[in-house]
């Protein structure tokens, strides 16, 4: 096998998601280029964690480990990070699958020593069979899937997207682990960025540092029914909000929202014409997509105030951990 040696780390809380747990890990060991290692960090769930160690009791490339540090999707990266072997540690969201050369395209990627992260493309599994007519491109982050607005191809970006990530073992060296606070909480308000804050701190700390998003780099995420409704888009908008406040007061303003700026002058404004041009076509959903844009940009722009206010005060903390402390928050 050629490349680097690739850790690959799926965090998990709940055993509502069994079945899809159980197609993450086999994605990862159906690899073209062969992980050396899969990690499943169980987020303070004894339960879910005997039953996962029984599951792979005689896989002896699949670890099963508690998640050391506070409850949350940062602390259990963290404790995976801590506990991997990999020159590279690659995350899978625990309701995804990866297409075979997913971990091949990122080994490719870091073949060029100053790559220090590759991201890839993340594509939704509707759970009704097909993307509500509303539901404009441009938010699918809204549902953890790569958006419309990112770039094709091999491209350098300011940041990767967690749910479908690689990393050098030696950016967390530089800049140490995911900050808990700003991320995933098990089932509380879905917060994100924490992949964000971490990569604009990677470039700080190492400015020669590359990142990529290669879209050849494939993953399927499961988008649940209950996450296709307006009133999911509306709190998960808000709460990225609040996430970018959180990420502007950790590396100021210019960095932390020097993408949104693009994204919300350029690209959603596109997404608005297109969708009245469809509703002037009577194409099935054009107003909706439109209206939503408009709506998605009002609830996070409102979440970015009162994150904001909050962060003044003192109301909203998090904390960085050095890499090689993860394991023992």
């Amino acid at each position: 096998m050629s490349g680097p040696d690739i850790s690959v780390v799926i965090c998990v809380y709940t055993e509502d998601r069994w079945e899809d747990i159980l197609a993450a890990v086999s994605s990862v060991l159906a690899q073209s280029h062969p992980a050396l290692e899969t990690l499943l960090v169980v987020d303070h769930n004894e339960a879910l964690r005997d039953r996962l160690a029984k599951e792979y009791k005689e896989a002896g490339d699949v670890r099963v480990l508690a998640n050391a540090g506070p409850r949350g999707l940062s602390a259990g990266r963290n404790t995976g990070i801590a506990a991997s072997r990999g020159e590279v540690i690659a995350f899978l969201d625990d309701d995804a699958v990866a297409e075979r050369d997913w971990l091949r395209h990122f080994a490719a990627g870091f073949a060029d020593p100053k790559v220090m992260a590759v991201g890839g493309r993340t594509v939704p599994i509707w759970a009704s069979g097909r993307r509500p007519a509303w539901f404009p491109e441009e938010f699918d982050w809204v549902v953890g899937c790569t958006y419309r607005g990112l770039p094709p191809g091999r491209v350098r970006v300011r940041n990767v997207l967690g749910g479908n990530a690689s990393f050098r073992r030696t950016a967390f060296d530089a800049a140490g682990g995911f900050a808990t606070g700003i991320g995933r909480d098990g089932d509380k308000r879905p917060l994100g960025c924490e992949e964000t804050e971490l990569c604009i701190r990677l470039s700080r700390a190492r400015p020669d540092a590359v990142l990529l998003i290669d879209d050849r780099a494939v993953i399927h995420h499961r988008v649940p029914e209950a996450r296709e409704h307006f009133g999911y888009f509306r709190t998960r908008t808000y709460a990225e909000g609040l996430s970018k406040a959180l990420v502007a007061r950790s590396v100021g303003a210019d960095k932390g929202l020097e993408s949104e700026r693009r994204y919300t002058t350029r690209v959603l404004p596109a997404g608005v014409v297109r969708g009245l041009r469809d509703a002037v076509l009577a194409r099935p959903g054009g107003a909706g997509r439109a209206g939503a844009i408009v709506a998605g940009v009002l609830t996070a722009a409102g979440g970015y105030v009162v994150g904001s206010v909050r962060a003044r005060r003192g109301g909203a903390t998090f904390s960085v951990a050095p890499v090689g402390e993860a394991a023992h928050d």
